[in-house]
């Protein structure tokens, strides 16, 4: 499934991005066979043991071998990324069909993340399609995300974003279901998908969601470590 800054733009903001970032289910997925497949459509390792690095960080560190384009593959292992992958649909990108994350699984994503970036996805995401979004679930996985990282002030820092994006544009009336209501019965997502733009750059390291990834994933070295820093109790 495609999630990331390509998601983004599918779901209607546009703007450019630097990379691809995707995931697959972490249960029943061999990383080494994986790896292997993706090698075969010219899709490189980008470090030294990246199955290794994997296997660690949930993240597979890729590139493009043809464009040099860079690609993030996450494994997903926490339930709300899992719930995304399910909830899915097909979009058409440049005339190939992938899944893509619905704008509501967009924005937990961001919210793990929590760059400058990823707060403007959010608030414009939310100004497109948060008529349509289970604000509750989304509040609920802020939370959550917010519990298992130790970052307790992003619950109120999200509720601030939420508020701006909530604001009435300029000549705009607001198209809001009540405080605390379930999403519109109007069709979700249907904003027009802008063409994704990728941009080469330098990748940074990966972002703060595989701190959450690691406390969701069995047990290695480092996912323990990282369980007993971040969860309750």
């Amino acid at each position: 499934m495609i999630i990331g800054g390509i998601a983004v733009i599918a779901r209607g903001v546009p703007r450019l991005t630097r990379d691809i970032d995707a995931t697959v289910a972490g249960a029943g997925t061999d990383l080494e066979e994986l790896a292997g497949v993706l090698r075969r459509h010219q899709f490189v390792a980008r470090i030294e043991d990246a199955v290794r690095f994997a296997q660690q960080n949930h993240v597979l560190l890729l590139r493009h071998a043809p464009s040099g384009v860079e690609v993030d593959l996450s494994v997903a292992w926490l339930p709300f990324e899992l719930e995304a992958i399910a909830a899915s649909d097909v979009v058409q990108i440049h005339g190939t069909p992938v899944p893509v994350a619905r704008a509501e699984d967009l924005v937990i994503y961001k919210v793990a993340a929590w760059r400058p970036q990823d707060q403007q996805d959010i608030e414009r995401l939310i100004a497109i399609h948060g008529a349509h979004m289970d604000l509750r679930r989304v509040r609920a996985a802020v939370r959550d995300l917010a519990t298992t990282l130790d970052e307790p002030q992003r619950v109120e820092e999200f509720e601030k974003v939420l508020t701006r994006a909530r604001a009435p544009r300029s000549g705009e009336a607001a198209a809001w279901p009540p405080e605390g209501a379930g999403p519109s019965t109007r069709n979700r997502e249907t904003a027009p998908r802008a063409p994704a733009t990728v941009k080469k750059t330098t990748r940074k390291k990966p972002s703060s969601r595989v701190a959450a990834q690691r406390a969701a994933a069995p047990d290695s070295a480092s996912s323990r470590a990282t369980r007993g820093r971040t969860r309750r109790g």
